[in-house]
């Protein structure tokens, strides 16, 4: 199994309280943390603009531009979003960002793509709101877009939502074109979301990992769903590796799991959240798959490997203000999990080391 983690960056209020000349301090100083920790695979932010439950004056620092960042304080760990909503940027130039940020990192890129959900930042930021069928009609035409310039260096579409005419791409992404062993699709791509009649489809046709649901009985089920769906075009489902994110509430004990909820519930609380969306929290982190002693969580982990989630990408809310949960991690589940030989050759495949 491979691991990642979530840097943070504000959007879900983990940097508050923090000033702001710091946040570039903690957010690189925790990426060059993972980036010397050989079992930890990559380092993801999300792709939004405002705060989430509910947007208020704190920070939300912006995805590409931490990508680039963190590509220059890094050497080793992949990068990746989780995930950039195609709505956001034309995807003529956002494969061309991609693909200089695989330049910058050579070669040590993830492409997470969605549809996008989040109203509010949509409206805000004038995108308007289309219905879910026209962003994922949005998300297909991007991602082939994409795929040309990364593989032919030019982008030609006269699509519904999106036209280019010999949009090029040079430099071409390093994976794909400069490094031995690299795969011939260019920059790996994540498409996430678990829409089961077209967001599926759009991964079975175009993707090399998804990202869905991490509840042990919805993964199975949207395994099986895209299963089907590789079925009906012709394509090796074992081709797709198949991911999830999840909240890690973690402790030696159940006095010290509660504990870190109630850090939980008093951070909430202070970042401006009432009562009734503190509630909501709580209740979110704590029906979520990896709570517990690290031995509770490695017995998910292990269900989950073996229905086939094969790569999981964390989120430790404290991770600004302390690193005693993911260190915990580190020393009681990762060496349990991590396959290293998988891990050492996905590296050299894509770092042609």
């Amino acid at each position: 199994m491979r691991f990642g983690i979530f840097i943070p960056q504000g959007w879900r209020k983990d940097l508050v309280g923090i000033d702001p000349s710091l946040h570039w301090g903690v957010m690189g100083g925790l990426a060059r943390r993972i980036d010397a920790n050989e079992d930890w695979s990559s380092i993801w932010v999300y792709d939004h603009l405002h705060t989430y439950p509910h947007a208020i004056e704190e920070a939300t620092h912006e995805a590409w531009s931490l990508m680039a960042a963190f590509a220059g304080v890094t050497g080793r760990v992949r990068l990746g979003q989780m995930c950039t909503c195609m709505g956001y940027r034309n995807p003529a130039y956002l494969a061309k960002v991609a693909a200089t940020v695989d330049t910058i990192s050579e070669g040590r890129l993830e492409m997470g793509i969605g549809a996008g959900w989040y109203e509010h930042e949509w409206r805000a930021y004038g995108y308007g709101f289309p219905r879910a069928g026209e962003r994922l009609s949005m998300l297909r035409e991007g991602i082939e877009i994409m795929r040309q310039m990364w593989t032919t260096g030019y982008g030609t579409l006269a699509g519904k939502h999106y036209q280019v005419d010999g949009a090029m791409c040079f430099p071409q992404p390093l994976q794909g074109t400069s490094l031995p062993g690299s795969r011939a699709n260019g920059i790996p791509m994540w498409v996430a979301g678990g829409g089961e009649k077209k967001t599926l489809r759009i991964a079975a046709e175009y993707a090399d990992y998804t990202n869905f649901s991490g509840m042990p009985e919805d993964f199975s089920h949207k395994s099986a769903i895209l299963e089907q769906h590789c079925r009906d075009i012709g394509r090796d489902f074992d081709q797709i590796v198949r991911s999830a994110n999840f909240n890690v509430v973690i402790g030696r004990d159940e006095r010290e799991v509660e504990a870190r909820f109630e850090w939980i519930r008093a951070h909430y609380a202070s970042a401006g959240l009432t009562d009734d969306q503190v509630e909501k929290i709580d209740k979110s982190f704590r029906g979520g798959p990896l709570v517990g002693t690290p031995e509770e969580i490695l017995e998910t982990l292990t269900d989950l490997q073996s229905r086939g989630m094969t790569y999981a990408i964390t989120y430790f809310v404290e991770a600004a203000y302390d690193t005693t949960g993911i260190e915990l991690f580190e020393r009681e589940v990762l060496p349990e999990l991590v396959d290293h030989e998988a891990h050492n050759q996905l590296w050299g495949l894509f770092s042609g080391r």
